[in-house]
């Protein structure tokens, strides 16, 4: 089995900026962990200031210099935002485009036009799956809510049976499919491979997400009868334009990214050598940031040209696109900043000390510890880059497969049961009109079956490969 790269193995340990001890460092995590937590829930404080200060507050309980604390914070900030900014910000335009230029809503609407009766919910699931490749969550669901909703409505389906499997199929792609932030900077954090990641994801995220969409939204649509609320239909984007993209060209393109870096992990098995031609070319037109360049500029004639956008609309697009995620990268940025403190007090040693002496498997503890955050602070992403800092230095011995794995244990666990401390379940609940109640049998239900299920067959493939 091909092993990680020897400098990613064999990298001088860091200094520890304190000298506390293991029980000082336990009460430090805790402590820092429930000021991110307080400020977050209590104080409802951005989670970039959260992390911030929670950092911090982390060093300081640990016993480090304040100085050496924000050097570690800093840097931490740094190479994390150099490493998967670009990439965030070059999915937000492919996302961007494909919503503007009506591509998202032509592979709705093609995909509808050949589905109807019990396989309208395998149709929903299939087209968040699709489109949630290159979006956002929270923008996949804005995308995705007026086509529930008319569907819902034109054919007489409970809302709860076409919006459930749409939900588990952007919320799948969120938690465990880069490039969406969670499992990029998790791969980052981690030194894992990112087409083996993409590979193993794919197929831990298939049977997820059919038994948290389609099987499980026959229950939910028992549990929950509520007609489609007719104040959240807005206008689709494509209503205003005279031509869009075709099917075939937004696919091919949606999915550019992903075959390029699925062609790259599969050249790297088969002929492993990093001499070869073949290989060396894959591994530049396989990287990430080359995949979703390409894609990008793809998106600009297959997308923007064919749906009538001059050179002035194509760059508002690109413009408008970036600013959102300004709030994203400012929050995976503290979250890094947050692991390299976590890593630079001794926290990641510690664990290693500790977890020696336990019979519980390295991936189900990634899982747990990212359970224990996100019902915590009620945010996936932010419990996705605290748990990789903190189970980092368990990947060391393991192989590119298992690292893998340990990013996608991780991913799984920071979608488990979102709660009222959860942006995402306000946005479900007041799209789809549900009370709080009806959202925690629905859309709560939901996470944790997608956490539960992805994180068993996460530790099955482990068994076997």
């Amino acid at each position: 089995m091909t092993r990680l790269s020897v400098e990613m193995l064999a990298a001088d340990p860091v200094e520890p900026i304190t000298s506390a001890g293991h029980a000082q460092l336990g009460i430090a995590v805790l402590a820092g962990i429930a000021v991110i937590v307080l400020l977050i829930t209590k104080f409802k404080l951005h989670a970039f200031l959260a992390l911030t200060i929670g950092s911090l507050a982390l060093g300081a309980f640990a016993g480090a210099p304040l100085d050496k604390a924000i050097t570690s914070f800093s840097a931490g900030l740094g190479s994390t935002v150099a490493g998967v900014g670009v990439l965030i910000a070059l999915g937000a335009i492919l996302g961007k485009l494909l919503a503007d230029s009506g591509g998202a809503d032509q592979i709705v609407d093609t995909i509808l036009a050949k589905a109807g009766g019990r396989s309208m919910p395998w149709a929903m699931v299939l087209i968040a799956s699709v489109i949630g490749l290159p979006l956002f969550f929270e923008v996949g669901i804005v995308l995705l809510i007026p086509v529930v909703l008319m569907v819902a409505k034109r054919g007489n389906y409970s809302l709860m049976r076409i919006g459930v499997p749409a939900l588990a199929g952007l919320s799948v792609m969120h938690g465990l499919i880069p490039p969406h932030p969670g499992p990029l900077v998790a791969i980052d954090a981690v030194g894992a491979n990112l087409g083996v990641t993409l590979a193993l994801g794919i197929l831990v995220a298939v049977p997820t997400v059919i038994i948290a969409g389609p099987v499980f939204s026959k229950y939910a649509a028992r549990w929950v009868d509520v007609p489609a609320p007719e104040k959240m239909i807005p206008q689709r984007a494509s209503e205003d334009l005279e031509t869009r993209p075709g099917f075939g060209a937004t696919i091919a393109t949606v999915l550019l990214p992903v075959v390029l870096m699925l062609a790259k992990a599969l050249v790297d098995i088969v002929v492993d050598d990093p001499t070869h031609m073949v290989q060396r070319v894959f591994d530049v037109i396989g990287s990430p940031l080359i995949a979703l360049l390409a894609a990008v500029i793809v998106a600009m004639f297959t997308l923007g040209r064919a749906a009538g956008f001059t050179k002035g609309r194509m760059s508002s697009t690109v413009e408008k696109s970036l600013a959102p995620i300004a709030g994203i990268l400012l929050i995976v940025g503290a979250g890094g900043g947050f692991k390299q403190t976590l890593i630079d007090c001794g926290v990641g040693q510690m664990i290693l000390d500790i977890s020696k002496d336990w019979s519980i498997p390295a991936l189900l503890l990634a899982w747990l510890i990212a359970v224990a955050i996100r019902l915590a602070t009620g945010s996936a992403t932010v419990a996705t880059i605290s748990a990789a800092g903190l189970v980092a230095p368990l990947a060391a011995d393991m192989s590119t497969t298992h690292t893998a794995l340990l990013v996608l244990a991780i991913g799984a666990g920071s979608l488990f049961f979102s709660h009222v401390n959860d942006a995402g379940f306000w946005l479900v609940k007041e799209y789809f009109g549900l009370s709080v109640g009806q959202t925690i049998k629905t859309w709560s239900v939901m996470e944790t079956i997608i956490s539960v299920v992805a994180g068993g067959l996460v530790l099955l493939l482990s068994l076997v490969i």
